[in-house]
């Protein structure tokens, strides 16, 4: 099974077809409806064991019901997560690295989109908290888990809008300047591919590699904060904009980048299609399968890393041994 045998219009049902995840456990945030519904239902269809992890209780238990009787899978579960709440992150990674279970693949999907200016429980911007820095300290709670498998894979979604904005260290969480929905959910999405930068650099040799994920423009509940105007604006306003996926073809890069055998140890990547994305150094709208070179720079990576533990910290919580790590050598 190689890479060109996918791309934009592959389905997540189509690259899991052939892998056996029998024994495997793998966690997908945000599971209960979109991509990451269908995300976990085709590693569930392969025989993994899989955690809903979802802030809405009741689409959630709903969503691993569904997935367990279309696969026969019934070992899918639900579990509630508040990735606005540091403490509710926290305690379920905490919780569930104290099992002792490995964890061979984690699928960092969750997240909002261009929402008006509002703040998580602990005072971080809302897309900057929760598609990235929750997701951070989950993932970094879950460390002892994922060392454990051996050979785990971290899967978290990026977006094209990546090209909105770098990480602003000087002010991330909107503090001091304008506050614009796109260029902060732009932020956010840099983050997220930084994330796996970081993390490969720092896990890799334990045989942990993590690689961001741009899923391509698809109609999920992603979209429910934008008006109607600013949808028509887009052109995102028709049942089927053109040139967007189903969900199961935008989930399709992210079950690739959880199985794929040309991925095994590779990791800081960004992929896209079913494909390592190619940097984009030209002029002019961001053509599909390339990113801007920010968007995985090791010294943005390394800078993002320290201001996470940072702001954590400052939060009053805890930070595990697993966060003390040394730095990139190359940094």
């Amino acid at each position: 099974m190689t890479a060109h045998l996918f791309g934009a219009g592959s389905t997540a049902m189509e690259v899991i077809a052939g892998h056996d995840l029998s024994g495997k456990e793998a966690i997908v945030t945000g599971g209960a409806s979109g991509l990451g519904y269908e995300t976990a239902r085709a590693l569930a269809s392969a025989g993994a064991r899989v955690v809903i992890a979802a802030r809405d209780e009741a689409k959630g238990t709903q969503a691993a019901q569904a997935i367990s009787n279309r696969t026969g899978n019934e070992k899918v579960v639900y579990r509630r997560l508040d990735l606005g709440s540091l403490e509710s992150v926290t305690t379920w990674a905490s919780r569930h690295a104290a099992t002792g279970k490995p964890l061979h693949i984690l699928v960092l999907n969750a997240g909002v989109m261009a929402v008006p200016l509002s703040r998580t429980v602990d005072g971080f911007e809302s897309q900057f908290g929760v598609n990235y820095l929750g997701h951070f300290a989950f993932t970094v709670g879950l460390l002892p888990a994922l060392r454990a498998a051996g050979s785990a894979r971290v899967v978290s979604l990026s977006s094209r809008a990546h090209r909105y904005s770098d990480v602003r260290f000087e002010d991330p969480n909107y503090e001091r300047r304008p506050y614009d929905p796109w260029e902060a959910y732009g932020q956010s999405k840099s983050a997220c591919s930084l994330l796996a930068v970081a993390l490969t650099a720092r896990y890799g040799e334990h045989g942990v590699t993590a690689n961001a994920v741009m899923p391509g423009g698809i109609k999920t509940d992603l979209q429910r904060h934008m008006s109607r105007e600013d949808l028509a604006s887009r052109g995102w306003d028709v049942e089927h904009p053109r040139g967007w996926k189903t969900p199961e073809q935008g989930a399709a890069t992210s079950v690739w980048a959880a199985v794929a055998p040309e991925l095994e140890g590779v990791g800081g990547k960004y992929l896209e299609n079913c494909a390592i994305a190619a940097p984009w150094t030209g002029v002019g709208a961001l053509p599909s399968g390339c990113y801007l070179p920010y968007a995985v720079n090791p010294g943005n990576a390394d800078r993002l890393w320290a201001l996470s533990e940072k702001l954590i910290s400052d939060c009053g919580l805890p930070i595990p041994s697993t966060y003390s790590v040394p730095r990139r050598r190359d940094v």
